[in-house]
C-alpha cells in the first residue's frame, strides 16, 4: 500500500462522519489543490533570485513566448494571467517601472495600448526560463518520463473536462 498523505487522514474522517457519501473526489481535488501550492512555494524563490516580483513571470513568458516582436494587447493577458484586468494593470505599471516591458499606443486602437518586451525584459526572461525549467524538472523527479506524461495528459483531460463556469 502507498504511504498515506494529509488527504488520506481527511478521506478517512469523512468516512467515519458521513459514510453515506462518495469521498473519492477529495482524493483528486484536494491534493491537486495542495499540490498546487506547494509547487508555487518552490517556484517563487527562483523567480526571486532573478530579480522578479511574484506575478511577473507569467507577463514576460507570456510576452516571450508571443514571439517576435514580443508584444501583446492588455486583453490578451487577462484569461492567460487569471486576473481582473484591474490586477493585470498593477501588474504592468510595476513592470514598466521596472524597465522590463513598455506601453505604446497602439497603431489599430487609439484608444488601445501595445505592451512590449524591453530587451532588458528579453534578457531576464529568457535567464530565469533556464532556471524555471531546471527546477520544474526537479520537482518531478518522483516521477518517470512516462509518468510525467500520462500524469499531464490526465490533467489535460480533466482540464478540458471542466464544467464552465457558474
Amino acid at each position: 500500500m502507498p504511504e498515506a498523505d494529509g488527504v488520506d487522514e481527511i478521506i478517512e474522517q469523512w468516512r467515519r462522519e458521513r459514510p453515506e457519501l462518495d469521498h473519492s473526489p477529495i482524493g483528486v481535488v484536494g491534493r491537486v489543490s495542495r499540490l498546487a501550492r506547494e509547487l508555487e512555494a518552490r517556484l517563487e524563490p527562483v523567480y526571486r533570485e532573478h530579480g522578479l516580483e511574484p506575478g511577473w513571470h507569467d507577463v514576460l513568458a507570456t510576452l516571450r513566448r508571443a514571439g517576435p516582436p514580443y508584444q501583446l494587447r492588455p486583453s490578451d493577458f487577462t484569461g492567460s494571467l487569471m486576473l481582473t484586468s484591474s490586477g493585470t494593470t498593477k501588474r504592468l505599471d510595476r513592470l514598466e517601472r521596472a524597465g522590463l516591458i513598455e506601453r505604446s499606443p497602439d497603431p489599430d486602437d487609439r484608444r488601445g495600448v501595445i505592451i512590449t518586451l524591453t530587451e532588458a525584459g528579453h534578457e531576464r526572461i529568457d535567464r530565469v526560463t533556464e532556471a524555471h525549467m531546471a527546477n520544474e524538472m526537479r520537482l518531478l523527479e518522483g516521477l518517470s518520463a512516462a509518468e510525467r506524461d500520462r500524469l499531464a495528459g490526465l490533467l489535460r483531460r480533466l482540464t478540458l473536462s471542466l464544467p464552465p463556469r457558474a
